[in-house]
């Protein structure tokens, strides 16, 4: 049985947004993309998230081969302070240990690049309550070696789900690829989800 023609390009090196746009049925192929995530200065979270991801996918056009691209990016934010990827254990533990027992922000946008160069973005504002979390939880959670390289420093689709007490928004925008977003995109762009190619 051969692949279905792929409709799309996601500049993404995260296996969670390829399963996401699979599950919803989109074929695609990958490309992950190097964009500088450093926020410029005085940039809101809000205009971050969305530069990023029309970064990303802006950089996998020329690899895309004339499909049209899709990038993404997401961000956590508590109390105006954005918590990207941790670099290290320490910073990791630091950062589930500050978003403990808190309410935080999670931002996601998706952006979607046609190949007449027209660009359009969507973002997922999603808030997350963590139960009280101790230092030898969050060092236990840092030694699974789910926190390397996610925003905030922990996957709610994962282990971290044992903190989770609430969440309001979308589940797939936490994960990093906002199902209901991409969708809205890719219909308005007349790309196919699942059977409707």
């Amino acid at each position: 049985m051969t692949a279905p023609t792929p409709r799309l390009l996601l500049a993404s090196a995260s296996p969670r947004r390829s399963a996401l746009l699979t599950q919803i049925g989109v074929p695609h192929r990958v490309q992950a993309t190097e964009v500088d995530e450093s926020a410029l200065a005085g940039e809101a979270p809000l205009a971050l998230v969305q530069r990023l991801a029309c970064a990303k996918a802006m950089a996998g056009v020329p690899l895309a081969g004339g499909l049209p691209v899709l990038g993404a990016d997401t961000i956590v934010v508590l109390d105006d302070r954005v918590f990207g990827k941790p670099v290290d254990g320490i910073e990791a533990q630091a950062m589930l240990l500050a978003l403990a027992g808190r309410t935080h922000r999670v931002l996601s946008a998706v952006a979607l690049v046609l190949p007449t160069g027209q660009t359009q973005c969507r973002v997922s504002e999603n808030q997350v309550r963590m139960r009280p979390i101790s230092p030898a939880e969050a060092l236990w959670y840092w030694h699974s070696g789910e926190p390397r390289d996610k925003a905030g420093g922990y996957a709610i689709q994962g282990l971290a789900a044992i903190f989770i007490e609430g969440l309001t928004g979308s589940f797939s925008g936490v994960m990093g690829l906002p199902l209901f977003e991409t969708a809205q995109l890719l219909g308005e762009a007349g790309i196919g989800i699942g059977s409707a190619a």
